[in-house]
């Protein structure tokens, strides 16, 4: 079986790693992210030579798309991201199984909320993957569940099946389009769905996210932005926003405004707000 990962990443720059190597690099759909400049290896310019750098550092740091893949981590990558939403859900016991996107695993089911961290938190925007066996054995060493072994595929309703198979009845899981959000909502009515991956979403899918998700990521999408930020209870950032569109969601984000140590503004407004800076064009 031929070892590549596909990923979309950067401004959904289609990113394929093969055998540990960076072979391919499209041109970026957009031209400007601030989440992008904060980078350990920061990209300025969304040119495929930076995005490129940019991978090859995260398989060097931390093994992404290898065997030497590091799986957990304690540290926050950024302030309300989806992963640490998903870690303080855990650590709280508001949620008790993730079902996230692994590379070199394909979906899986994580309930330490360090893995889900270092998991989570190094990955956005997995297209496809293969099966890496140490990374697959760290995951299930670690007490988490790999649906499929033996391909690695990417398949949110089979996460959430093992974990309902396995007694997890609290689930938070990340979707990335309307599709996937509506079929997992359709198998579990009171899995905590949050949208990822958003940016180029269609406005008729944003109303689909909108009506089905707890929480979806703002990314780059004007249609998120437009839809979900206006349905929102609550927003987290200004730059890339978190828009929490329930009571479930509201619970998450409560818990993890508990626990992070930065100074925090609360305030009544009209939602969406957006920031100065924000990624662009947005799409």
């Amino acid at each position: 079986m031929t070892d590549e990962h596909i990923i979309e990443a950067i401004g959904r720059s289609r990113i394929v790693v093969r055998d540990g190597k960076v072979v391919e690099v499209s041109e970026a759909v957009i031209t400007d992210c601030p989440l992008a400049k904060r980078f350990a290896c920061p990209v300025e310019e969304f040119t495929p030579e930076a995005v490129k750098k940019n991978i090859e550092n995260r398989i060097e740091a931390f093994g992404m798309c290898t065997p030497e893949r590091s799986l957990t981590s304690d540290d926050d990558f950024v302030g309300f991201g989806a992963s640490e939403l998903t870690r303080t859900g855990l650590a709280s016991g508001i949620i008790d199984a993730a079902v996230l996107a692994c590379d070199g695993a394909g979906t899986v089911v994580v309930t330490d909320p360090a893995m889900a961290q270092g998991i989570g938190g190094r990955m956005s925007g997995l297209v496809s993957t293969s099966p890496i066996r140490s990374v697959i054995e760290r995951i299930e060493a670690g007490g988490g569940i790999v649906p499929d072994p033996v391909h690695a595929s990417m398949d949110p309703l089979a996460g959430v099946a093992a974990a309902h198979k396995a007694g997890y009845s609290h689930l938070l899981v990340t979707v990335a389009g309307a599709d996937a959000a509506e079929v997992v909502r359709k198998a579990d009515p009171d899995a905590v769905i949050m949208a990822v991956h958003v940016t180029g979403t269609s406005h008729d899918d944003a109303v689909r996210i909108a009506a089905v998700a707890d929480i979806s990521t703002g990314c780059a999408s004007l249609h998120i932005r437009e839809v979900c930020g206006k349905k929102a209870l609550m927003q987290a950032g200004t730059s890339v926003p978190i828009f929490i569109l329930t009571k479930r969601g509201k619970e998450l984000l409560l818990a993890r405004l508990a626990v992070i140590p930065n100074q925090i503004l609360v305030s009544h407004t009209t939602l969406p707000v957006i920031g100065e800076k924000t990624p662009g064009p947005l799409v």
